[in-house]
């Protein structure tokens, strides 16, 4: 089937594209990006005054299947990503049981296979499941697909083994994604250490547990010449390391969430438990350095951290209750509501921290690279199409029954954000979810 998108502004960093053209796609392949473009198409699309930008890669998801089918599913997890105009994502291995050895990957990939609505790409686990004692043997993990490995919920804290794996890690040609946090430092802590946490009473978790850390793998990064990824920075300690490895010539990259760059810890005094997640929301001046981040390059990537939840795990006590928001169906809004609209980024910058950047850093954003698709995160001529048109200056308010994700626990409830994805094109089949049925 063929698709034609007219007079849509797009957005195309990837071949310095910022300009009003068409895109016709072909057998859901991209075919021609061009002025006037005058095929027939079953399909038109009349993208007059609509952004067009590639799908979005949100290389920090959590899926939680297998395992914890009563948070998420991949097919439900999907289904929330195209709502966002996210086309791939990256699965994080901390499910039940952990991505962690070949049988496990063949098991994620028959779901992924029989289920999922956008492309997935896994992201295997560097620990016996993920819990920091012993290393797995990662041989052979790129040829079943894994493009990273993280014990993501958790640090390795033995820097002995962190380091083996980083070495091994870069023999492979593999990511490494690091969730950078002493526990022995952070250990029971459920909100920011400061003067919220002595208010409210509640144990608080340093900035310190994190930015030593960041520290210490970048140390390990440096020493074994592999490629770092520091999973949700939450702090401006971690943002100057961060900025002064890459000044180095360290091979370090590092995502920021939409929570952490929008939110600060002032907005856990009611005790709402949709704002507790870990990293936790920090001071104003974490905030602003984490923008000031994203602004000058040192933040390479926005992500979603997409954590669902049950409500009885999240409508309790906030001291018992678990970490984490979901995010990939207001990832895109927030971006533009707190970056675009504020100024700190234009949408060439936004479409390079959503959709090129994290494909880069994935090594999925090339033809040759990329085992499930040609290149994400571009609108290249034959690449897959996957393709985002945006109405950027709708407005529209978060609410819990508009949420396709199987869990509703969002840190946006009752806001108003601006942007809104009207069409989700991915591998050149359109989104039949439309989101302006939320549009209020």
């Amino acid at each position: 089937m063929k698709i034609l998108i007219k007079n849509g502004h797009i957005i195309d960093p990837a071949n310095n594209i910022d300009a009003v053209r068409d895109i016709l796609v072909e057998n859901n392949k991209i075919s021609q990006v061009a002025q006037n473009i005058t095929a027939s198409a079953e399909t038109i699309i009349d993208a007059t005054d609509k952004i067009v930008m590639p799908g979005m890669v949100d290389m920090h998801v959590h899926l939680r299947e297998p395992g914890r089918e009563d948070k998420e599913t991949i097919a439900t997890g999907t289904k929330a990503a195209l709502r966002g105009g996210v086309t791939s994502v990256l699965a994080m291995p901390n499910t039940q049981p952990a991505i962690d050895c070949p049988e496990n990957i063949k098991l994620l990939k028959d779901i992924i296979q029989k289920t999922a609505k956008v492309n997935v790409f896994i992201c295997a686990a560097i620990t016996k499941e993920c819990l920091g004692k012993e290393l797995i043997d990662i041989t052979g993990f790129k040829k079943e697909g894994v493009v990273a490995i993280s014990d993501d919920g958790a640090s390795v804290d033995n820097a002995e083994l962190m380091l083996e794996a980083l070495a091994q890690a870069q023999k492979q040609g593999i990511l490494v994604i690091a969730h950078c946090e002493d526990k022995s430092l952070s250990a029971g802590g459920v909100v920011n250490l400061g003067i919220i946490s002595t208010r409210l009473g509640l144990r608080g978790i340093s900035c310190e547990s994190e930015y030593k850390r960041v520290q210490r793998d970048i140390e390990l990064a440096e020493k074994t010449k592999a490629k770092l990824h520091i999973a949700h920075v939450s702090c401006k300690e971690s943002v100057e390391l961060i900025a002064k490895a890459k000044k180095k010539g360290i091979k370090v990259t590092a995502e920021v969430t939409p929570h952490h760059f929008s939110l600060s810890e002032e907005t856990v005094l009611g005790f709402d438990t949709n704002m507790k997640m870990n990293p936790p929301l920090r001071r104003r001046e974490d905030k602003e350095a984490l923008r000031q981040g994203l602004k000058n390059g040192t933040i390479d990537a926005i992500a979603s951290d997409h954590a669902p939840h049950t409500e009885n795990e999240k409508e309790i006590e906030f001291e018992r209750a678990e970490f984490g928001t979901i995010g990939l169906e207001t990832e895109l809004a927030v971006s533009i509501t707190e970056l675009v609209k504020m100024g700190l980024l234009d949408w060439t910058g936004l479409v390079n921290k959503l959709c090129l950047n994290p494909a880069k850093i994935l090594g999925i954003n090339k033809p040759s690279s990329c085992a499930q698709g040609l290149g994400k995160g571009t609108l290249s001529i034959g690449s897959d199409a996957d393709i985002l048109v945006v109405s950027p200056d709708k407005e529209w308010m978060v609410e819990k029954e508009d949420f396709l994700s199987k869990s509703k626990n969002s840190a946006f409830l009752g806001k108003k954000l601006t942007g809104a994805v009207e069409y989700t094109i991915c591998k050149g089949r359109i989104n039949e979810i439309y989101p302006d049925q939320r549009i209020r």
